[in-house]
């Protein structure tokens, strides 16, 4: 009986010493996933993309208009866009695309990019407010909004390669 007791003693010390065991053992958790970056203004995802210019790479950070409503408000009533900031417009199946400005502040460069990731066509310094139609030259996979005059001053261009 003795003998019983010290061997259950010696099992229960064992048992309280050994990773994962014992009453002061903690649970090991995997530390949860980074949460995406959320736009303080809009509330949409905030992600990288990057221009690539023929080894020359241009990093952005672009707001996510992923739902067709986030498309339809788009850049509207914003007044600030930064220099390496923007909003990314996929589309799931590519088609031609159209954009007016109607209820947007800033001037903008609506880049289309074709279903090959590349920049079909720029409409540069479109007019704010207007409602005139800026279109993609054939399909688009997605339109990239930077403000007006940065894809001049960075030297993007047709033909670059866009990735986000």
């Amino acid at each position: 009986m003795v003998r019983q007791m010290l061997i259950a003693g010696a099992l229960a010390a064992l048992v309280a010493c050994s990773p994962g065991g014992g009453a002061t053992a903690t649970a090991q958790t995997p530390a949860p996933a980074a949460s995406p970056a959320i736009h303080p203004v809009s509330g949409l995802e905030v992600i990288d993309l990057t221009v690539d210019r023929g080894g020359k790479k241009i990093a952005f950070k672009v707001e996510l208009a992923a739902s067709p409503e986030a498309q339809a408000r788009g850049l509207m009533f914003r007044t600030q866009l930064g220099d390496f900031e923007g909003m990314i417009f996929p589309s799931g199946v590519p088609q031609p695309r159209s954009f007016w400005m109607k209820n947007t502040p800033l001037s903008l460069d609506i880049i289309f990019i074709g279903p090959d990731g590349r920049i079909a066509n720029i409409a540069a310094n479109t007019t704010p407010y207007s409602l005139d139609s800026v279109s993609s030259k054939g399909s688009a996979s997605a339109v990239l909004e930077l403000r007006a005059g940065r894809a001049a001053a960075l030297g993007i261009v047709p033909g670059d390669k866009v990735v986000f």
